[in-house]
């Protein structure tokens, strides 16, 4: 497989991370040489200077787009889990890393199952006024128009996520 940058793309709560951690243990398996880069812990150390302004959004998003460049360059696969919630910064990601080489994946889980779930008790937070520029409640979501795939974690099992993301990315070499 010819390295590529997967970027799933979704709400807080929607599953991002569990997939691409659970995608790059498939990988390992396979021996496909990957990474996982999540927005987490890129914002505790590259982008710990940035705050949540659309700015700062787009700015985090440049540079890790830059960072799956290099990576992509140097034979490994990044799986990208950012909320990233512009459309303009998730394209120009894409221009970056080389439009050959980037899927974007939309994690289509409705607001409510996110907020239900609200495994880092953020939503609560944006909704008592704790947590401004909070994107679905706050701050804007902008769902990819026309991703290379889109899951919904509520009614697609891990395992099938899984599944249709290794299709997808056989399928682009």
């Amino acid at each position: 497989m010819n390295p590529q940058t997967i970027w799933l793309t979704g709400l807080s709560g929607s599953g991002k991370s569990t997939i691409a951690q659970a995608l790059h243990e498939r990988f390992e398996c396979d021996h496909i040489n990957a990474t996982v880069l999540d927005g987490d812990v890129i914002r505790k150390g590259l982008c710990a200077d940035l705050g949540f302004s659309p700015a700062d959004r787009s700015e985090n998003i440049r540079r890790i787009a830059h960072v799956c460049k290099l990576l992509n360059d140097a034979s490994l696969t990044c799986i990208v889990a950012f909320i990233s919630p512009y459309r303009a910064d998730r394209e120009l990601a894409r221009q970056i890393v080389g439009a050959e080489r980037f899927l974007e994946v939309h994690i289509a889980t409705a607001l409510a199952v996110c907020e239900e779930r609200d495994p880092k008790g953020l939503y609560a937070k944006a909704r008592s006024g704790e947590l401004p520029s909070f994107t679905g409640i706050s701050a804007p979501y902008e769902a990819p128009e026309h991703p290379a795939l889109r899951l919904d974690t509520l009614n697609t099992p891990l395992s099938e996520c899984v599944a249709a993301l290794m299709k997808l990315t056989c399928s682009n070499r």
